[in-house]
């Protein structure tokens, strides 16, 4: 990202900021016990103390990886070998949304989710530990990442994540086929509109009423903001909610209209 896109980043999530609603702007009694008991929430959970003590060794490590990068590339630390260190804080999602994935994994009890984008596995942590009869499938393009994401999962103790490695237009078709049905999907990976539409129009025949589909860094670009205006607008979908730097997307099919709602977090 160069510096122009990110003052018009740092310029949208000015206007989000003073824009947004909260609970008290929402009419949707689904909207509003997300807004009420997620996005509220800040219990601290024993899970949160030990990923996010992998997180402060990841930002310490003083190792490097080969990086096999099939997206829209590195924010910020380019080239192809990378600081693990780097890695974890430029791709990782903070601990805010680590800990709503958690929350939100625990309120909605999905029982298969779908991750496209390891990276270190933080977020991927966070959403298995919320409930250890889940299954989460976690999809990565970079075998090494993979590996070292391996590793963490093993350091947290974590029995209950399916990894899978390679591109995404390529694994994602065969990794549908193993999954009944799609409770959860996170994408974040890529980062261009066309290929997150064509993810996203892949997991709709086996999306149902209570699939949580979310989006990552749905205002990074322009492009990005075209995808996520495009998922708003597909009459398959009833409720959305921006968060800014993640997007929620629902399938209720009792809403009566359907509804977008931008709110702080």
């Amino acid at each position: 990202m160069n510096r122009k896109d990110q003052w018009q980043l740092a310029k949208k999530y000015l206007r989000y900021r003073f824009g947004a609603g909260n609970r008290h702007s929402v009419h949707s009694p689904f909207v509003y016990a997300i807004a009420d008991k997620l996005l509220r929430d800040h219990k601290p959970q024993a899970a949160f103390r030990q990923i996010e003590g992998l997180r402060k060794s990841l930002l310490s490590s003083k190792e490097t990886v080969t990086v096999t990068d099939l997206g829209a590339g590195s924010q910020v630390a380019g080239g192809n070998v990378r600081r693990i260190s780097d890695i974890t804080k430029y791709a990782a999602k903070p601990a805010k949304f680590g800990q709503f994935f958690y929350r939100a994994v625990a309120y909605f009890q999905p029982k298969y989710l779908l991750e496209l984008g390891t990276s270190m596995g933080l977020s991927t942590a966070y959403m298995a530990s919320a409930n250890p009869a889940a299954t989460v499938i976690t999809i990565e393009g970079c075998p090494n990442i993979t590996q070292k994401a391996k590793e963490n999962f093993a350091r947290l103790g974590l029995q209950n994540i399916r990894q899978v490695t390679g591109n995404f237009d390529t694994v994602l078709p065969e990794v549908l086929d193993t999954i009944p049905s799609l409770d959860w999907v996170f994408i974040d990976g890529n980062h261009r509109a066309a290929p997150t539409m064509a993810y996203f129009e892949a997991c709709l025949p086996k999306v149902h009423d209570d699939t949580v589909l979310i989006f990552d860094d749905i205002h990074w670009t322009a492009d990005m903001e075209k995808a996520w205006d495009y998922i708003k607008s597909h009459p398959q979908v009833t409720t959305t909610i921006d968060l800014f730097f993640i997007g929620l997307v629902f399938f209720k099919k009792d809403m009566k209209a359907r509804q977008h709602y931008v709110l702080k977090y």
